[in-house]
């Protein structure tokens, strides 16, 4: 049997695929390989997979149906990991029903096709923008989250919904895990952290919005793998989980720990707040840890040293 990972190529995707494959699952990984970013990052993370035994490839865009339903026909498919998606906040607010078509229709696409073909075991990678712009901390799956403050975080939270009426309507076991700003090796390079590093670097002014007190909960990818790895094991009905560092680091020092990571200091390039944009997060994963055990290891201090490491390894 084998797994469907969506997005499979991407920063989390390709971290999860190395996972699983190194434990002897087989992995089917579908990316479309779109210019969000780079695709020559995409495309390298899949080489590298592709080295390894039990992997496949499939390329293409999750609204297609034909191609959804042949992955199902051609694979022995078990176990769908979602993650595919258009990413981030401020690209949503100028690229709406793009966002709409991907992150909704998709997610319907691969619930139909597990649904027909009586794949009941689903994982759909949420957002920790569900809970809009929120300032009691920390955040709890049992919050109210119909306030999104972006198309971003509104598609996120349609996946959730979709996703509980196919298990309310088919008895599909489906877990949705909100992450919160996942960053380490491999990054996306439009992310704050890998942005900011390769600005700081090369001495140039990085976008600084607001007071720097606003603040994010950032989880090292390996915390977030553990943790998607802990949610497959315990699937079961239908559940939403936090997945997330349980601390709140400021912007201003989240730049600090580059700077000092990096032994350069920052140019700001001071703005307002943008649209969109949440002032704080901070997860509650007492409910993953008492569901599977999740706690993560590595604190921001120590990930973000690993991170540079990464980034001055690759020559930036």
């Amino acid at each position: 049997m084998a797994t469907l990972i969506t997005g499979g190529a991407g920063f989390i995707g390709s971290h999860l695929s190395e996972r699983l494959l190194g434990r002897g699952r087989a992995v089917v990984c579908l990316d479309d390989f779109n210019d969000f970013y780079n695709p020559a990052i995409k495309r390298s993370n899949a080489a590298s997979l592709g080295e390894m035994d039990g992997f496949t490839l499939v390329e293409g865009d999750i609204r297609d149906t034909e191609l959804v339903d042949r992955i199902f026909q051609n694979h022995p498919i078990d176990l769908v990991v979602h993650l595919a998606a258009r990413a981030g906040v401020r690209p949503s607010l100028t690229q709406t029903r793009l966002y709409e078509q991907v992150n909704v229709l998709g997610t319907i696409n691969l619930l139909e096709a597990s649904r027909a073909r009586g794949v009941n075991r689903f994982v759909f990678a949420s957002s920790s923008s569900v809970y809009g712009d929120k300032r009691e901390i920390p955040f709890s799956e049992d919050d109210r989250v119909d306030r999104p403050v972006s198309p971003y975080a509104a598609t996120k939270k349609a996946g959730e919904e979709i996703c509980y009426t196919y298990h309310h309507l088919y008895g599909m076991d489906i877990t949705c895990l909100r992450f919160f700003t996942v960053y380490g090796p491999g990054q996306r390079p439009e992310m704050a952290i890998h942005k900011f590093s390769d600005l700081i670097d090369r001495g140039e002014p990085l976008p600084f919005y607001g007071d720097g007190t606003s603040g994010r909960d950032y989880t090292y990818i390996s915390d977030i793998v553990d943790g998607i790895e802990g949610a497959i094991g315990a699937l079961d009905g239908y559940n939403i989980f936090n997945l997330g560092g349980t601390r709140t680091t400021s912007l201003q020092d989240l730049v600090r720990l580059l700077e000092g990571a990096l032994g350069k200091k920052a140019i700001l390039d001071r703005l307002p707040m943008q649209p969109g944009d949440v002032t704080i997060t901070c997860a509650d994963v007492s409910r993953a840890h008492q569901a599977f055990g999740y706690a993560p290891h590595v604190p921001i201090e120590e990930g973000i040293e690993h991170f540079v490491a990464w980034y001055r390894g690759r020559g930036g």
